[in-house]
């Protein structure tokens, strides 16, 4: 049976055994998962979600506890692992009982997925900064491919990650790390609609909402949280 401490182990067990894609020692926190999951059940509009990368289920938790009855997710994860443990929980955890017949789990890469039904709501826990710029290309290019024009692509980045790594990093790597801001910004500028600062999370993080049918920056009051 899934819990907390299950959930840890197991992504500690894969922090250890492959951090390029996993990416951090412990899994988002609450703070960092109910702010990821921030649009899920907004207007009470039946959507189509994508989480990819949901690792031990953490964010996918606060998706299903928002979710409206009509609302569909699919999640997307390469790891072997965790791709059991998920499928495990949808089985046999109690919280998961409510989307029973309305969630998948697809082990593969997001960029193997089939544009022909795009989301309406795409999430996205991968830790972009332990990629290549080429990588990174690739993954916000698909998240993109998969979004509906009015759809909304939600991610997270570590706050000054990438700006500490240099100052300590060799100039491959700053180049690497240099690359992958160039990437992100790209689908940042003119398309984030709102970005939430948490604070608490370990380490600190800040969570970016982008629609790309708006024109430019969200200059609404409260936009930075």
């Amino acid at each position: 049976m899934s819990g907390p401490t299950t959930d840890h182990r197991l992504f500690f067990r894969e922090f250890l055994r492959n951090f390029h894609t996993t990416g951090a020692v412990l899994p988002s926190g609450r703070r960092l998962s109910t702010a990821l999951a921030r649009y899920v059940g907004e207007n009470g509009v039946p959507r189509r979600i994508l989480e990819v990368g949901p690792g031990t289920g953490a964010v996918t938790r606060r998706i299903v506890a928002a979710m409206r009855p009509s609302d569909e997710v699919d999640l997307v994860e390469l790891n072997d692992r965790f791709v059991a443990h998920l499928r495990e929980c949808i089985d046999t955890a109690p919280d998961f009982r409510s989307v029973a017949g309305r969630i998948r789990v697809l082990h593969c890469a997001a960029e193997e997925l089939a544009a022909d039904e795009p989301y309406d709501l795409i999430i996205s826990g991968l830790p972009l900064n332990n990629f290549n710029p080429a990588e990174v290309e690739r993954i916000l290019e698909a998240l993109t491919r998969l979004l509906k024009p009015a759809g909304i692509l939600s991610f997270f980045q570590y706050i000054g990650i990438r700006r500490a790594r240099a100052l300590v990093s060799g100039r491959r790597e700053r180049e690497r790390l240099r690359g992958i801001g160039v990437a992100l910004a790209a689908v940042l500028d003119g398309h984030e609609v709102r970005r939430d600062w948490i604070w608490p999370n370990v380490p600190p993080a800040w969570v970016h909402h982008v629609q790309f049918q708006q024109p430019g920056r969200c200059e609404q009051p409260g936009c930075r949280t």
